[in-house]
């Protein structure tokens, strides 16, 4: 028989002992028998007789087992053999906000965002229709859909999300979550609210100040709305990944920084399952919530990305989506979620070594305007530590147009074709100058705002995140370049290639000197902590093959005050940790098998001559639109100064001073 709360089983007193009672007059209460299983506290609350464990897995909370027995310790002669008092059972408040969800949001009295969308409907999710499945479309077309584009067929309800004189059709099915899918999902959200109650609506708060405006893909307003009725409304997916990014910053909310903070262990553990659970039904708030674990310094991982991309698909997330019959901020939600699934696959590509996901052949998503943003600089918190709104949409939007260079340096350079079609230095450098032209055309064109040392008094800034994709960008493009180079290497090239990659390699540890505490304190975009190992990993490239003592010397150096600048930097930014980590491992690589010390010189004179007319060859090209096609003519011209700012000569002397 379950037991109540307050009357649950007690121990049995010991054969003997001619009383139950301890010697303080009051008997503790056992966990249940999962939770003793588990080894995890068992929790209740004051509303139900089932623990929180046993109801988020839909488990009998039952207490059959009996406790594990305790060692008897030796004790002094007359002393009284007692069993030791069982664990402590937690008593948890009952939870606030724990309503009963709206599940029709068309029957909601009052304006709501959420009377006619697609993909926010609570307890139901949609499949998209693709072309080559048995569902076609010609077919579909045909059905008689009513007012609401909605048509009961024998395979569920179809949804036509296209208007109905639209050359491109497109259709979902809509499901409904069965009793018992409503019930686990139920449970997961009371379980996770659970664990950071009172605080949710803190968290929450929290959240919108410092994460959403660098990586805008919720709707602040409809999340809002939902958790202002009641968390039971939101995915338990979507919940947990705002408290657990919210919590970095606990520190930040006058309310909460002299509390407790919740153990973020315990909510990320309940993630697995619920992650498995979505896989099969997502939901768009599902796969918002994926995106946003992903940001979390160690919460990235390429199976995930690959889970994600494929809940994505199912969604219709890789779909052009601009005339569908939804509210135009629906419209604007799956843009920005789509181009930040996009960036998720393209940088994962980059820092776990992978082919790609994505493919654009099956990517048909418009490009961000202003009007799929809803914040704007009104919506600015005035809160210390916040972010400004217009900066982070910024922010975002360039870090995607940066992402969509970088996809195009991993096709042309990373690619198992990519490497097998580039042989030699001189068809790399064919095929990276209209990549380099990109790039310093994306870096010239950045507003002023959203310059590294643009930083305003008590506002955190994650412009610090986009820069570190620039320089990862830049330096994964040199190192394909590099890669090419041999014996067999032209001298005059050889000395070129790698005064540009030095110059790279300087801007990128420089970069990182100037970093601040607004931007350390602030988001950082997942791929962070790997860019940054990059950096050191492409000096340690250039200081394993230099050519003499004086540009070994040079590299150990920059290498060294590297590391040092991560280290003491770490403490703000505990990311950057892994960094000095992997300068530590090649480091002793480094130690145990040398560098090489070919021999090689150059024309320094031959340099000089030709940096000028590529630094004008350069801007010609970025400012007539061209698109970059090289000669072999003038290939050596070009690299003379690929990738270079200043002078070559300059770059050439340059030893680190400012």
């Amino acid at each position: 028989m379950a037991a109540q709360l307050g009357n649950k089983p007690k121990l049995a007193s010991p054969a003997g002992s001619g009383s139950g009672h301890n010697s303080g007059g009051t008997t503790r209460e056992r966990p249940c028998d999962a939770c003793r299983k588990r080894k995890v506290r068992c929790l209740l609350t004051e509303e139900s007789a089932t623990c929180v464990l046993c109801k988020s897995r839909s488990l009998e909370c039952t207490f059959l087992q009996d406790p594990p027995r305790k060692r008897k310790r030796p004790e002094a002669e007359g002393s009284n053999h007692r069993l030791a008092n069982p664990r402590n059972q937690t008593k948890i408040p009952a939870i606030p906000n724990a309503r009963v969800p709206v599940n029709d949001y068309t029957r909601l009295s009052g304006p709501s965002l959420l009377k006619q969308t697609l993909g926010h409907q609570n307890r139901q999710f949609t499949s998209y229709i693709g072309a080559a499945t048995e569902y076609d479309t010609q077919l579909l077309s045909r059905s008689h859909f009513d007012v609401r584009d909605e048509y009961a067929s024998p395979l569920g309800t179809l949804r036509r999300a296209t208007h109905q004189t639209a050359s491109k059709q497109t259709h979902f099915i809509v499901h409904s979550d069965n009793a018992a899918e409503v019930k686990e999902e139920m449970a997961n959200l009371d379980a996770i609210e659970a664990i950071v109650t009172p605080h949710g609506s803190a968290l929450v708060d929290l959240y919108f100040r410092i994460v959403h405006p660098s990586f805008p893909i919720l709707h602040k307003n409809v999340f809002l709305e939902k958790h202002g009725r009641t968390y039971r409304e939101l995915t338990p997916l979507g919940l947990a990944a705002v408290y657990i990014l919210a919590l970095n910053w606990w520190s930040y909310s006058l309310e909460l920084s002299s509390l407790p903070k919740p153990n973020v262990k315990e909510l990320e553990n309940l993630i697995p399952k619920i992650l498995a659970d979505c896989y099969h039904r997502p939901k768009i708030s599902d796969l918002q919530g994926g995106l946003v674990l992903s940001q979390r310094p160690d919460g990235d991982s390429w199976a995930m990305t690959g889970q994600l991309v494929a809940m994505a698909q199912n969604l219709g997330i890789h779909t052009d989506c601009s005339e569908w019959r939804v509210p135009d901020w629906e419209i604007g939600v799956r843009k920005r979620v789509a181009w930040a699934l996009f960036a998720q696959d393209k940088w994962g590509a980059l820092i776990h070594g992978r082919p790609s996901h994505i493919t654009d052949d099956d990517w048909d998503v418009r490009p961000l305007e202003v009007h799929d943003f809803p914040e704007t600089a009104k919506d600015d918190d005035d809160k210390e530590g916040s972010v400004d709104v217009e900066k982070g949409r910024l922010t975002f939007v360039h870090l995607i147009s940066l992402t969509e260079i970088l996809a195009n340096i991993l096709d042309t350079f990373f690619t198992l074709k990519g490497m097998r079609n580039t042989t030699n230095v001189l068809e790399a450098l064919e095929k990276a100058k209209p990549l380099q032209i990109r790039l310093k055309s994306w870096y010239s064109n950045l507003p002023s705002c959203l310059s590294i040392d643009e930083t305003k008094s008590r506002k955190l800034s994650s412009t610090g995140y986009l820069h570190l994709c620039y320089f990862a960008a830049e330096i994964t493009l040199h190192r394909a370049i590099i890669r090419y180079q041999d014996t067999d290497t032209d001298e005059d090239l050889r000395l070129i290639t790698r005064a540009a990659a030095r110059v790279r390699f300087v801007s990128a540890v420089e970069f990182v000197k100037r970093l601040k505490p607004e931007h350390l304190q602030s988001f950082w975009y997942f791929a962070s902590k790997i860019n940054l190992a990059i950096i050191g990993t492409f000096g340690s490239i250039l200081l394993a093959t230099s050519c003499d003592n004086e540009e070994r010397e040079f590299y150990r150096s920059q290498l060294a005050e590297y590391r040092w600048i991560l280290r003491i930097s770490s403490t703000a930014a505990e990311f950057m940790k892994y960094a000095v980590g992997i300068l530590d491992a090649s480091a002793a690589f480094l130690a145990e098998f040398g560098t090489d010390s070919t021999p090689w010189s150059g024309s320094r004179d031959h340099v000089q001559e030709g940096a000028q007319s590529y630094e004008n060859s350069i801007e010609n090209s970025i400012q007539t639109g061209c698109d970059g096609n090289v000669t072999p003519s003038d290939l050596q011209d070009w690299m003379i100064s690929v990738g270079m700012n200043q002078r070559l000569d300059s770059a050439w002397n340059f030893r680190g001073s400012d």
